[in-house]
């Protein structure tokens, strides 16, 4: 009895390293370095030039850095189509790189008083993606595995162009730009406390910010005034049966007074899965709007939560199994 519980105090003892060492390997192998590139200038549209941020993986080799071929997010700020920059992903870029993904954040063309910002900030976002795809070999990029990711106002301006990036009012315009006949199609898309329904936005803004009307300044049209606007900026529009190739990822928190949960994700993720698409939400109860921007290790964060979910979802939608990068 003695010699048997000594061999299998041995046999466990090997197990137990052998799984360590494993587990160790497994974590070097999906741990990066991160390199940031500030101000790379992505298009230039009706005079303003339009900038993005790259955190991208680093591996050392023999001693050398070396810039692993990766997937893209591509990263749109929120603030209400009027405001925000993309230091809002100051935090996501290098969290998401450390993990194998290469982040570019980018700004756009922001509403100004009395000025509207669609469907120019629409063409920004596309633009950003024909840019990574059309130069994906200069920046270590998988021109095949790119998603978008937005919050707020982003991640309307995320789902529209993931949804309808081809049709004719976002994608005949700029015919002399340089990657203009570069595909803008994605992958995958990560939504957090988006509007999708332009119509239920602009109703629940005259309750939430009665002074602030920021879906009508953004449109520059009231619904009574041109319905078909409306339709034609909601994400909600395009969540269709022959559309249905991206993977969605829906987060938001139950007590956004900002945007209504109920009126846009639910309402979003519910026409999603009744068109057929890979739809996935992340509910988080008693959370609000506008945290995104939160460092990952502020405990009333959401982020540290959602982290994982999220870095879990990208490695099924844009990996497929969770492989390393080349």
């Amino acid at each position: 009895m003695k010699s048997w519980s000594r061999t299998g105090i041995l046999v466990s003892f090997v197990l137990s390293f052998f799984v360590f060492v494993l587990s160790f390997s497994v974590v070097e192998a999906f741990a990066y370095g991160v390199t940031t590139r500030r101000n790379i200038e992505y298009a230039v549209r009706d005079g303003v030039k339009l900038y993005g941020d790259l955190y991208h993986p680093v591996v050392r080799e023999r001693g050398r850095l070396r810039l692993p071929v990766v997937p893209v997010v591509i990263a749109v700020h929120g603030g209400g189509w009027g405001s925000g920059t993309n230091a809002t992903y100051d935090h996501w870029g290098p969290y998401l790189a450390e993990a194998g993904f290469a982040v570019f954040a980018i700004d756009y063309r922001l509403t100004k008083p009395g000025q509207k910002s669609f469907p120019a900030a629409v063409y920004d976002v596309r633009a950003a993606v024909q840019f990574v795809r059309a130069h994906a070999s200069s920046l270590s990029i998988e021109p095949g595995r790119i998603a978008l990711m937005g919050d707020g106002a982003g991640a309307h301006l995320a789902a529209l162009v993931t949804l309808a990036n081809a049709e004719p009012q976002f994608s005949s315009q700029y015919k002399n730009d340089p990657n203009a006949g570069t595909p803008a199609n994605v992958k995958a898309a990560v939504l957090f406390y988006g509007m999708y329904d332009l119509v239920a936005q602009w109703q629940h803004d005259q309750l939430a910010r009665p002074l602030n009307q920021i879906t009508e300044k953004f449109l520059g049209s009231q619904p009574m005034a041109n319905r078909r606007l409306y339709f034609e900026a909601s994400p909600l529009s395009y969540a269709t049966v022959g559309s249905n190739e991206p993977a969605f990822l829906i987060v938001y928190g139950t007590s956004d007074e900002v945007v209504d949960a109920t009126q846009q994700s639910q309402a979003f993720e519910a026409a999603l899965r009744r068109a057929r698409f890979l739809a996935r939400r992340i509910e988080i109860p008693s959370v609000g709007h506008s945290w995104v921007s939160d460092p990952f290790n502020d405990p009333e964060s959401p982020n540290a939560y959602v982290g994982p979910r999220l870095k879990r979802f990208l490695d099924k939608a844009l990996k497929g199994a969770g492989s390393p990068p080349s």
